[in-house]
């Protein structure tokens, strides 16, 4: 079964001097692989000095638009973001996985009021995300907070006016610049005082059922441990991260030995010998097993896997919840094995 097709690129938008938007044009054969829920994402996977890259990108359209969209920001350190925003036109090709990702919005009968925290390029699922909640009820509400350098970098900016006057009565935003003064627009970056402004005064009165969070690690912290000291339940709070934190693996410099491995991935059954200093996604790749993967980074959930047998801990999960992880639930990506023997199921998820 491929988990990816070649698609080709139907429109290249500049969104800023360092952000484009790639809409891909999706043969009626693929459509049903790759619809999508509002807040999902696609992996492009693309050959570069010989080696494959895969970069995950969240889809910025919206579900019910018939199209396929994401933005990209060209990153200073970045290789992929760099060739899009500076190579890529109308007509070329690239190999894009199926739409997969769990921050996602579903629509319900019941009236919502929903608020978001974007920063930079974590705008990109929050417009999906956005559109579909005030498409999908006419009661429905939705605040964006939205912390950026400046307009000009403002990714989407002029999409986000037009929902301004569609959805007038609707739809609010809040910019925050670290770099401009902007009228209506709070100076700095969104932080504490930037979620009680916003919760506690501008919308006090509206009992907000969801938020959603996007952006660096710091930030949804922030924003996060604020909502949560205002008595937000946990389970109303959504997040998905853009960047995450370098850390020193310490769990793997504590162990020693190596570990049986068997993987189930479509139906097949693989058997390696793995160091448990090693990640069980590493290790797959090394044997040349297709593995599902993408951020290699715990930010994303591609490589999400089931432990039949054996016990293994991750160095880091910011995406998986407690109850999943009690399931046997792991990602890849960050899992050390503990005990001799480990099979682990790709399939069963």
């Amino acid at each position: 079964m491929s988990d990816s097709h070649a698609l080709k690129i139907s429109a290249v938008d500049r969104l800023t001097p360092n952000a484009v938007a790639l809409t891909f044009e999706v043969p009626e054969a693929f459509a049903s692989t790759y619809t999508f829920k509002a807040g999902q994402y696609i992996t492009i996977k693309y050959p570069m000095n010989g080696k494959e890259l895969r970069r995950a990108y969240s889809i910025s359209s919206a579900p019910s638009s018939g199209k396929l969209t994401v933005g990209i920001k060209k990153m200073p350190s970045g290789t992929f973001s760099v060739f899009a925003n500076e190579n890529l036109k109308a007509g070329d090709v690239l190999e894009v996985m199926h739409p997969e990702g769990r921050f996602t919005f579903e629509a319900t009968s019941e009236k919502k009021n929903v608020a978001a925290f974007a920063a930079g390029s974590g705008i990109t699922p929050i417009m999906s995300i956005a559109e579909t909640v005030l498409e999908s009820n006419p009661e429905n509400t939705f605040v964006l907070v939205f912390g950026n350098q400046s307009p000009e970098e403002t990714m989407y900016f002029h999409k986000i006016q037009h929902l301004k006057e569609k959805y007038s009565e609707r739809f609010f935003v809040q910019y925050v610049y670290s770099r401009a003064n902007a009228d209506e627009a709070l100076f700095g970056r969104i932080e504490r005082s930037t979620v009680n402004f916003v919760v506690k005064n501008k919308y006090k009165e509206t009992p907000f059922d969801a938020f959603y969070l996007c952006g660096p690690e710091e930030m949804i912290h922030a924003v996060s441990d604020t909502l949560k000291d205002n008595g937000v339940s946990p389970d109303k709070i959504h997040f998905e991260l853009f960047t995450s934190s370098d850390e020193e693996d310490e769990m793997a410099e504590n162990l020693e030995g190596k570990t049986t491995v068997e993987i189930i991935l479509d139906d097949e059954t693989f058997t390696l010998v793995m160091d448990k200093k090693e990640r069980v996604l590493d290790a797959v790749l090394n044997e040349d097993i297709d593995a599902p993967y993408s951020c290699q980074g715990g930010v994303c959930s591609s490589c999400i896997a089931r432990i039949k047998e054996g016990k293994a801990e991750m160095a880091k999960n910011q995406i998986l919840t407690d109850s999943e992880v009690a399931e046997g639930l792991i990602l890849t990506c960050q899992a050390h094995p503990l005990t001799p023997t480990l099979k682990v199921d790709y399939d069963d998820v």
